[in-house]
C-alpha cells in the first residue's frame, strides 16, 4: 500500500512537472501573437511605419471585412491602406481596449480616433472627429499576421463623418 501511494504521488509529480514547463512556453506564444498584432497597431497604424508590414504580415495575408463580400490581401494593398488612412486621419489613433490570445487567434476590440483632413475614398476631408469600434480576430502564421475578419462601426463611421449611411 505504501509502495502505492508513493508511485501515486511521483505520477501525480512527474504530470505536475510536464504541465509546468509547457506553461512557459504556451504563454510565450500567446504573448508572441498579442506583440505581433499591438506592434501592427501601434508601430504600423499610429506611427506609420509600413516598411514593419513585411516582418509582421505574411505576404499571402487576406483581410475579411464583415458587410465588404470583397477579401482583401497581400502586403503592398495592406501598407496602401494604411497611407491612403492616415493621409486622410493624420492624427489617427487605433486603441486597443481588449486583446485576448488562444491558439492561433488574438481577438482585438479597439477604437479607431482620429480628424477627417484628407481625402478617403472619394470623400473630401470634413474636419470631422470620429471614434468609432472594431472587432478582430487575427490568425497567426509562423509568428506573422496571415488573416484578419474584421467588423467595424461604419455606420457610426458614416454618421461621425456627416455622411448619409
Amino acid at each position: 500500500m505504501h509502495l502505492r501511494k508513493l508511485h501515486l504521488v511521483v505520477l501525480l509529480a512527474a504530470a505536475l512537472m510536464v504541465v509546468v514547463a509547457c506553461q512557459p512556453n504556451c504563454t510565450s506564444d500567446l504573448e508572441r501573437n498579442k506583440l505581433t498584432v499591438q506592434r501592427a497597431y501601434e508601430e504600423v497604424w499610429n506611427q506609420g511605419n509600413v516598411d514593419l508590414v513585411d516582418e509582421l504580415v505574411m505576404p499571402d495575408y487576406t483581410r475579411h471585412e464583415i458587410g465588404d463580400p470583397e477579401d482583401t490581401g497581400g502586403i503592398e494593398p495592406f501598407k496602401a491602406s494604411v497611407v491612403a488612412i492616415r493621409a486622410a486621419f493624420p492624427d489617427l489613433e487605433l486603441i486597443i481596449e481588449d486583446i485576448v490570445a488562444e491558439g492561433d487567434r488574438v481577438a482585438t476590440r479597439s477604437r479607431f480616433t482620429g480628424t477627417h483632413q484628407g481625402e478617403l475614398m472619394g470623400i473630401p476631408a470634413t474636419n470631422r472627429r470620429v471614434d468609432v469600434t472594431a472587432f478582430e480576430i487575427v490568425r497567426i502564421q509562423d509568428g506573422k499576421i496571415a488573416e484578419i475578419w474584421r467588423m467595424g462601426d461604419m455606420t457610426g463611421f458614416m454618421q461621425q463623418l456627416g455622411l448619409p449611411e
